[in-house]
């Protein structure tokens, strides 16, 4: 699986101009999986997203989870995250799970960043044209994949 994580001070998510989801101050997920991914994946990627520090203390360090810092998450997929683009200029999805691994790899990771906070996690829907609107606070972007786990 493959993550990017913005901090953000809101985001929502429209799907045919009508809101479908929103958050305040919290992580927006874009979650992209993999063919290869398995169940371990999303486990590993949960427990690392609940207890990344990348919200500031009293004293303005990144030194608190999302958990800490009461905040909220979104998770969006986006089979895009595993685009290869070596040959021309198409982008190929090759690598990006079927939807029939996809979908529950999707719903079994906001399942457990659920469990990890406590809290419901918005989300989109899942294989939808969706518009996401967000205020990325600092900028603070990670990008993390569980294969690579750097």
């Amino acid at each position: 699986m493959r993550i990017v994580i913005q901090r953000v001070s809101s985001a929502e998510v429209n799907i045919g101009g009508v809101v479908r989801d929103a958050i305040g101050p919290g992580l927006l997920i874009l979650a992209g999986i993999e063919s290869e991914d398995g169940d371990e994946d999303a486990e590993w990627l949960a427990r690392k997203v609940t207890q990344l520090r990348i919200f500031p203390d009293d004293e303005g360090i990144m030194n608190r989870s999302v958990v800490d810092a009461g905040g909220e998450v979104m998770v969006i997929s986006q089979f895009t995250l595993h685009a290869l683009t070596k040959k021309g200029n198409r982008p190929s999805y090759i690598r990006a799970a079927r939807p029939e691994q996809a979908v529950p790899m999707y719903e079994a990771f906001i399942r457990l960043l659920e469990e990890g906070l406590g809290a419901r996690v918005a989300r989109g829907e899942f294989g939808a044209m969706m518009d996401i609107r967000l205020v990325n606070t600092g900028p603070v972007t990670i990008i993390i994949d569980s294969k690579h786990r750097e």
